[in-house]
């Protein structure tokens, strides 16, 4: 017997799907806690890598503000696909300005025994439109 190839395709996605709502759960909840000032709740968010990288929660929240303002204050949060690269976790999100700018963003996502953790985040350079 010979099964469907759309239900060996979900098959095979069946992992990283099924990780989906909880990865999506600690971005919420760090974009949640930068939009509080809570820089000691977004940085228990990040994983031990990014933690240990930054120290304390003030520097984490400094580099945030600074090099990811889209991030720290976002007007909008979409959560688009979730995808497996190379055995690792990759939520896209679409977060939008406050001047209604859309930025793409990767974020690595590793499992602790805590939960899910931010491993890094990276913007997604769009490709040039043009006529």
């Amino acid at each position: 017997m010979r099964l469907p190839a759309l239900t060996l395709t979900l098959l095979a996605a069946w992992p990283a799907l099924a990780q989906e709502a909880p990865i999506q759960s600690t971005i919420t909840s760090q974009i949640e806690a930068f939009q509080a000032d809570d820089f000691a709740a977004a940085f228990s968010f990040a994983s031990p890598t990014i933690q240990g990288l930054f120290g304390t929660p003030e520097n984490f929240g400094a580099m945030v503000q600074s090099g990811y303002p889209m991030v720290y204050r976002p007007a909008d949060v979409q959560m688009l696909d979730l995808r497996e690269i190379a055995g690792r976790l990759y939520q896209r999100v679409l977060l939008r300005d406050g001047q209604g700018r859309g930025y793409m963003l990767d974020y690595q996502m590793v499992e602790t025994e805590e939960g899910w953790r931010i491993n890094g985040v990276d913007l997604v350079t769009q490709p040039d439109v043009g006529a």
